[in-house]
């Protein structure tokens, strides 16, 4: 017997007709004798149709009324399965996250989740209850309701997994697992049946959408067991759990992209102390993240400054880096925002040579020109000319034969 939480997503729980599924499926585990907390997204369209209703009335609504807003959609789901639940005989409590006092910061529309109080939940558990938990919402220490931002169930359902001390959180999707890549880009993409938080943590931030970082960061900070599988297919799907001692590992496990960045550089710069943080001052005072880095000395004492964006920022952060050019006396500016970047992840890295040098013969033999190289312990990153993303990804996938399980 086990504790389990289940999330399931928006398009899940899209329809009577879905929620009924979910329905069947969340009793089959409790029959199969685990005790079961269930954790629901609002209907798919559902929160998108709140934020319109905002929108009709003012261009700027107050955070703290549009968490109550937003809040309401997940509080129709839970209701909804929990009815589905009792009809099928199956005893359900449903709960709203305030009332199971999921306590969170005051920042409204991306509150960070501080503690959550397990005993009611325990408590209907014992009494052989499926407890349904509204995800994406919590409270202030004020008894204002607030929300967790994008991605926010999947965090609930990872801390209510680490507060109930549950043995697996169980994410249910629209795919079945997670891939070495997008099978849409490479068909003979493979289902992984495990990766470590490590190196999911690497593909989501570098463009994988299976999960949210930051329910990934929580899982792994309370090294909560996380299982990615399919709401509408039956399968073991992937497990995303700590590196084991002796577990054997695949040299490379995935590869990720991202078509949403941008280049620019600026050139002819004094090469001097404090010149980079005058360069990337002012974009940071303006908001814009930046990933990549690199710089050049040139022989005549200035330097070369190149940095990635994305590429919603591209032209505010042109904009930013003209002014800078003018203050610094920079010989120009030029950017790029037809760029994308492929990663290379996996932990085995950090015991395998060799690995960079193959990812740039495999995109050398495809005729691929390479502009930008990042590397860490367990990932090397390449940018490419946005028109390569295809061929680079199947390259690559076939050049670590990544669609081969790896010989145990």
């Amino acid at each position: 017997m086990a504790l389990l939480v289940q999330k399931y997503g928006g398009t899940s729980v899209g329809s009577i007709e879905r929620i009924e599924i979910v329905a069947k499926k969340v009793k089959a585990a409790r029959d199969a004798g685990d005790d079961i907390v269930v954790v629901v997204s609002a209907m798919s369209g559902e929160t998108n149709r709140l934020v319109g209703l905002a929108s009709e009335i003012t261009d700027n609504p107050a955070p703290r009324e549009l968490d109550v807003l937003l809040s309401t959609g997940e509080q129709v789901t839970i209701a909804l399965l929990s009815m589905a639940l009792e009809k099928l005989g199956c005893p359900a409590r449903s709960y709203t996250g305030s009332q199971v006092h999921i306590l969170t910061d005051s920042a409204h529309n991306k509150a960070r989740i501080k503690d959550i109080d397990g005993a009611r939940m325990h408590e209907d558990l014992q009494l052989g209850r499926v407890v349904v938990v509204a995800g994406f919402q919590g409270v202030d220490e004020h008894g204002n309701i607030t929300t967790l931002g994008r991605g926010g169930s999947d965090t609930t359902a990872v801390a209510l997994a680490a507060a109930l001390n549950a043995d697996e959180c169980q994410i249910y999707t629209d795919v079945d697992g997670v891939y070495t890549t997008d099978p849409r880009l490479v068909p003979k993409a493979r289902k992984l049946e495990r990766i470590t938080f490590e190196e999911m943590l690497e593909m989501a931030s570098l463009g994988s959408k299976v999960l949210q970082i930051r329910s990934v960061e929580f899982a792994g900070k309370y090294a909560v067991p996380l299982r990615v599988l399919s709401s509408f297919e039956p399968g073991e799907g992937t497990l995303i759990t700590l590196e084991e001692e002796g577990m054997e590992q695949a040299v490379i496990s995935g590869i990720a992209f991202n078509r949403d960045e941008a280049k620019l550089t600026i050139l002819g710069v004094p090469d001097q102390p404090g010149v980079a943080s005058k360069i990337l001052g002012p974009i940071a005072n303006a908001n814009i993240e930046v990933d990549m880095i690199i710089q050049n000395i040139a022989e005549d004492a200035t330097t070369d400054f190149t940095f990635t964006v994305h590429r919603n920022d591209y032209d505010r952060a042109m904009y930013v880096l003209n002014e800078t050019a003018e203050e610094l006396g920079a010989r120009e500016v030029a950017g790029d925002n037809k760029i994308i970047k492929i990663s290379l992840v996996g932990v085995g890295m950090r015991s395998h040579a060799g690995i960079a040098s193959t990812m740039f013969k495999a995109l050398a033999d495809e005729g691929i020109n390479i502009r930008m190289i990042s590397t860490s312990e367990i990932k090397v990153s390449v940018v490419v000319d946005e028109k390569y993303l295809e061929l680079g990804v199947r390259a690559l996938h076939e050049a670590f034969e990544l669609d081969k399980k790896p010989a145990a």
